[in-house]
């Protein structure tokens, strides 16, 4: 097994995964550099396989094989959601992951299916008894009440007034800001993937207590929150790094030529935008 990297807070990258175009499989190649490009951003971690990253379109061996190139590649530390329909899905991923040394795993509620939060209680817990004994669990969209039960490792919630945990991380970019100057350990971000040299110079501003940093740095975040807005956040992430020349894979949905024209409207925007953007976060 690889050295276990810990995840201790900063900014983590919801990482979007390449698609084959016209397969239902995970483009590896695409993958790897794209981790590249997150690591050479700076980022404290990368975050592989959630909402963002579409992991209900890819079988279970395939979602493994990947997690796997992808931990030794990193040279951040991996959060690999291990999320599925059924219980002994979550379990089988988690086995692979921590066997393939990743740092830690995320766990949601089984796809597609209103459990009601007991249940869903007993899911987190049985999950715990599980999965491997030393491999850290954070938790998203569980019931608050498992974290009393000093089985999980962290939280990742899109509202500060959720966070819980030892390490509790922000799923919402937009207020970032606000929460990690109020005890957010770091943050899950969607700008990370995209331009994580953003995010990574903003939280670094935050915790050196610089204002005017902190101030344009966050302003230039609130603009590419609103640009995304209304579109599928890993449509809009794939054009992103498109125009940053990383390989982003194919769209899983084929858009209506209305949608198209808008996208291409927000390519000519952040083609525009990313320069400046990185000028200010290197500075």
């Amino acid at each position: 097994m690889n050295q276990r990297k810990l995840i201790t807070g900063g900014v983590l990258a919801a990482a979007i995964t390449p698609r084959r175009a016209r397969e239902h499989s995970i483009d590896l190649g695409a993958t790897l550099e794209l981790i590249d490009f997150l690591c050479e951003g700076g980022v404290d971690g990368i975050a592989l396989l959630g909402p963002i990253g579409e992991c209900m379109h890819f079988p279970l061996e395939d979602r493994a094989r990947m997690l796997d190139f992808a931990i030794k590649r990193s040279r951040a530390p991996i959060l690999a959601n291990v999320s599925h329909s059924t219980l002994d899905g979550a379990t089988f991923l988690a086995e692979e992951a921590a066997g393939s040394g990743v740092a830690a795993v995320l766990l949601m509620p089984p796809w597609n299916c209103r459990y009601d939060q007991d249940t869903l209680r007993e899911f987190g817990l049985r999950f715990a008894d599980d999965a491997p004994r030393d491999l850290p669990v954070f938790l998203s969209d569980m019931p608050a009440e498992l974290m009393t039960t000093r089985r999980f490792a962290g939280s990742v919630v899109q509202s500060a007034h959720l966070l819980g945990g030892p390490v509790a991380l922000l799923e919402n970019d937009g207020a970032y800001r606000q929460a990690r100057e109020t005890g957010a350990a770091g943050c899950v971000s969607v700008t990370a993937c995209a331009v994580p040299e953003l995010m990574v110079a903003l939280d670094r501003a935050i915790r050196a207590c610089n204002r005017g940093r902190v101030d344009t740095l966050d302003m230039r975040v609130q603009e590419f929150v609103s640009k995304i807005e209304g579109w599928p956040a890993e449509v809009a992430l794939k054009e992103a790094l498109k125009q940053r020349k990383i390989k982003a894979g194919s769209l899983a949905v084929p858009l209506s030529p209305q949608a198209e024209g808008r996208l291409a409207d927000f390519a000519a925007w952040f083609k525009g935008w990313v320069p400046g953007v990185l000028k200010e976060s290197r500075t």
